[in-house]
């Protein structure tokens, strides 16, 4: 006796499975869709997830389930969840099964842990070392190993004294829970009436406890978090579960303790650069539905909530909610959809959304709330171009004479500037002087990257590194490789030549360093400690520093090269988010953008002050283009070993494209990065209407073409980077 159930594992398989369930197999009686279930896949016994029954279908050759997992299943909204994130985005299900299934050992309870406190009692027999362990102060309770580092004394020392009374021994998990917050809290900082009514509004939406998605679109510095705070606290309040998506892991740290002030308690954290005890921890809070508050990365979108209320996407325009290997999803997106299906609010934050957030509030699907200014009597710094046609910098520098005395006005009076460019290490190019061989990774199509605080040459796509040659590899001249143009390394150095006694540092991904690195630097900024501080888009998100009051951009127009259809949004974005880390608290600020396209709309636009006209004008462009949002993409990579075998699968892909209206098909060609990690890339572009179920048809398209001679397809939804 028993019945058919379905199985779906975290691998790279395209569906669930069939297998038997024997009617006496332990726990077969409580199995339902979304218990977890040990079955053989293969030659191994794997972890799977249980998906549906198939009650019909009989017993046959199908292989048994070997064992189902005490662990609290997956909510059916998961599943769908899951299921939903797949054929969206054209990928196995497995796949995404594995981003929901990260720690294998959270499905475990957490492990025991024996600890000891003072019992107020004084053995008999007391020896100097046992004196030393009643000594302590402001340990209690705590585990053998930390009392007897702290005493100076061996474990056996502490046991003994147990064993004698004079401590007392409990046992409790390992993995503390997380703090409860306080949601009847009030918002410590006295909000303005539009931040009120703007907060009022999010709390009311959440408390409906259905689904509902609302822009909260205010200029930088106008408070956005503190109000969104409301409708946080307004699903807390009838115990739902929030979780705060940021784009940077940097956001993650500078979030903590604005959370831990506003509701007394951290949250949980999930990014990855956590550690497996915390990754474990965090995976089985939320799933048993103690962790109530929740920030994280893309990623955290694919935790279990139990009981999920709300979604805050902070920041939403953000690129970096696009992940592009793997299952590539974006995380924005994904989150409303997660909403629907849970019944939760979603809150879209930022000061410069995505145009197709912008149609859908303007279209109605979306609640549009507007912080047009900043709170009190702090005004929006003033945004000025530098053309660099007229503005030269010296010979062999990067840095204007309007931007470097804009730069000494404010270290003068005691402010603080911040000069950014989105190019890591020193030079973005190395190029022999002698024959003009430009150095490239021997695996990618892309240019090595002059790290010069580390001798080195880097990929930044591959992450390959090798040190600085003194010879050029294809004429052997020695010292001929020279680099050319400015990443931040550079900068600094100039910056250090202009501004000697300054104190000046470098914030990127290279310098960055951990997380607690990431907030002791924060920290140190946002009191004063840094006079300048050089950084690429990892300072632009986010961050209040309130004695910031001028910006500098070294290169405005770096966002506008290559074919991106967003380029010009992208750019806007950017510069808006650069040029708002400047004039808070009390103090006004300036922004100056050097550049060599002062007439390209954007630029113009975000100089004038004139958002709107920008906007208008890029969505005109769009429409008349059919271009996202009044159109959809997706694009295909065809990637292989030999150039030659990639342009055969390429056009044998292209012919099996399905007909059908309103799809245009551009390509294939090469992918501007035409190799990379030794696979030679082609790339297509799809153009469809609106009204086009582009999913479907991608997925129909990719079912008709089975590769071979080591091909991989890769389909990606609504692309963001075209490289």
């Amino acid at each position: 006796m028993g019945k058919c159930v379905t199985v779906l594992f975290p691998v790279g398989v395209p569906e669930p499975f069939d297998y038997w369930l024997a009617s006496d197999l332990p726990g077969a009686d409580q199995l339902s869709a979304g218990s977890f279930v040990y079955a053989p896949l293969g030659k191994q016994v794997k972890l799977g997830v249980v998906w549906g029954e198939k009650p019909d279908k009989e017993k046959g050759n199908l292989k048994e389930i070997a064992q189902i997992k005490a662990a609290r299943p997956l909510s059916a909204a998961m599943l769908k969840f899951v299921d939903f994130t797949a054929r969206y985005n054209c990928c196995p299900q497995g796949l995404v099964l594995r981003m929901v299934i990260r720690s294998y050992k959270a499905l475990e309870p957490s492990p025991l842990v024996t600890k000891y406190r003072l019992s107020g009692t004084v053995p008999a027999r007391m020896s100097p070392a046992r004196e030393a362990v009643l000594r302590l102060d402001d340990i209690w309770p705590a585990r053998a190993s930390e009392i007897a580092k702290a005493a100076g004394v061996s474990s056996a020392i502490v046991t003994g004294l147990a064993k004698a009374g004079g401590l007392s021994a409990f046992t409790q998990p390992l993995d503390a829970p997380f703090d409860v917050p306080n949601a009847q809290k009030p918002a410590g900082l006295n909000l303005t009436e539009r931040q009120i009514a703007a907060g009022k509004e999010l709390s009311t939406l959440t408390a409906r406890g259905e689904f509902n998605v609302a822009l909260l679109d205010g200029v930088t510095g106008s408070g956005k978090t503190e109000v969104y705070f409301e409708a946080v606290a307004s699903a807390l309040q009838t115990g739902k579960q929030v979780l705060i998506l940021v784009p940077e892991i940097a956001l993650t740290q500078a979030s903590l303790s604005r959370f831990q002030a506003r509701f007394d308690a951290r949250p949980a954290q999930w990014h990855s650069a956590l550690g497996d005890a915390a990754r474990r921890r965090t995976w089985r809070e939320v799933a048993q539905g103690r962790a109530k508050l929740v920030i994280g990365a893309r990623s955290a979108l694919y935790l279990p909530f139990e009981r999920l209320g709300l979604i805050v996407v902070d920041e939403e325009h953000d690129g970096s909610y696009k992940q592009e290997e793997g299952v590539i999803y974006n995380a924005r997106d994904m989150a409303v959809l997660r909403g629907k299906l849970e019944g939760a609010s979603i809150v879209l934050s930022s000061a410069t959304p995505a145009l197709e957030s912008l149609v859908n509030a303007r279209r109605g699907r979306y609640h549009h709330i507007q912080l047009p200014e900043r709170p009190g009597a702090v005004t929006m710094p003033d945004v000025a171009l530098i053309d660099l046609k007229e503005d030269k910098p010296e010979k062999g520098c990067f840095l204007s004479a309007p931007l470097i005395e804009a730069t000494r006005a404010a270290l003068a009076r005691g402010e603080q500037a911040m000069l950014y460019l989105n190019r890591r290490g020193y030079a973005p190019l190395i190029m022999c002087r002698s024959c003009g061989e430009k150095l490239k990774s021997p695996d990618t199509d892309s240019w090595l990257v002059h790290h010069r605080r580390t001798g080195r040459a880097m990929c930044h796509h591959t992450g390959f590194s090798m040190a600085m040659p003194r010879l050029c590899p294809a004429c052997k001249s020695e010292d001929s490789l020279a680099p050319i143009g400015p990443g931040v390394e550079r900068v600094e150095e100039e910056a250090r030549a202009l501004f000697p006694s300054a104190r000046i540092e470098i914030f990127s991904s290279d310098t960055a360093g951990g997380a607690n690195v990431i907030a002791e630097r924060m920290a140190r900024m946002a009191a004063g400690e840094i006079d300048i501080l050089i950084g690429t888009q990892m300072v632009v998100k986010g961050h209040n520093f309130p004695h910031l009051t001028f910006v500098g951009v070294v290169d405005g127009d770096l966002g506008l090269a290559g074919g991106d259809l967003r380029a010009g949004e992208r750019t806007y974005q950017t510069l808006v988010q650069v040029a708002g880390r400047a004039g808070r608290a009390d103090k006004p600020g300036r922004a100056l953008i050097q550049t060599h396209m002062p007439e390209h709309e954007a630029l113009a636009a975000l100089a004038a002050g004139d958002r709107e006209r920008f906007i208008n004008a890029e969505l005109e462009m769009r429409e008349l283009l059919g271009l996202p949002p009044f159109g959809k993409l997706a694009a295909v990579i065809i990637s292989g070993p030999e150039p030659k075998i990639v342009d055969e699968a390429a056009r044998e892909f292209t012919l099996k494209a399905p007909r059908a209206d309103g799809i245009e098909i551009l390509g294939p060609a090469e992918a501007p990065i035409a190799m990379l990690r030794g696979r030679h890339r082609r790339r297509l572009l799809i153009k469809a209407g609106a009204s086009v179920n582009l999913p479907a048809y991608m997925a129909a398209w990719r079912a008709r073409y089975r590769p071979k001679n080591k091909i991989k397809i890769a389909i990606d939804i609504d692309p963001q980077s075209f490289f």
